[in-house]
């Protein structure tokens, strides 16, 4: 492997999580180009390894992370501190996210200002100091996406809104919010 893709796998690891092209040029002290070039040689070096890590592209850039095949391990081995206030915590955020901790609280209780720090300590959820307002936005990580296995959310619709499923089926029991549930390819 040339040195400058062992230099992008070295950030790579070391960083922890997505970066895009121009933070790793920043970081390897090159140009673009050559951090191109030296993604493709560390993608095709892992490509055909057989060993348990990867590089991948995400929306966010190119990361390092275990393979698909492994992810149990990670349950296994290293298992999610998280009582159920957080957890649930965790889940409203992902349903209703980027959302305001005020608004937050407002839909769990007070107990929010516990589980956020635990949350964002875990690596599950990022909190961002909004423009205006005191109030921050917290969302999900990448991380919770990778470690629930969960490609992605489904859309909630608010109560009242109809698709053709919904007309078809008229029972008269609309539940509050239901889940807009597509399929993932």
């Amino acid at each position: 492997m040339p040195g400058l893709a062992t230099t992008i796998e070295a950030i790579l690891y070391l960083k922890g999580q997505p970066l895009d092209i121009a933070k790793l040029a920043e970081l390897a002290r090159c140009d673009r180009e050559d951090i191109e070039e030296g993604l493709i040689d560390l993608m095709n070096d892992y490509a055909h390894r057989d060993g348990a890590l990867e590089i991948i592209e995400t929306v966010d850039g190119y990361c390092l992370q275990l393979k698909e095949r492994y992810r149990f391990l990670v349950d296994l081995l290293i298992p999610i501190d998280l009582g159920v206030g957080s957890l649930r915590t965790l889940a409203a955020i992902a349903l209703k996210g980027p959302i305001s901790q005020t608004d937050l609280v407002d839909l769990r209780g007070s107990g929010v200002y516990q589980h956020i720090p635990e949350l964002v300590a875990q690596g599950f959820v990022r909190k961002r100091r909004q423009a205006e307002g005191r109030s921050s936005l917290v969302q999900v990580t990448d991380k919770f996406y990778q470690h629930f296995e969960i490609d992605a959310l489904p859309q909630l619709r608010p109560k009242g809104s109809t698709t053709a499923a919904d007309t078809d089926a008229d029972d008269g029991d609309e539940p509050e919010v239901e889940p807009d549930i597509e399929e993932a390819s």
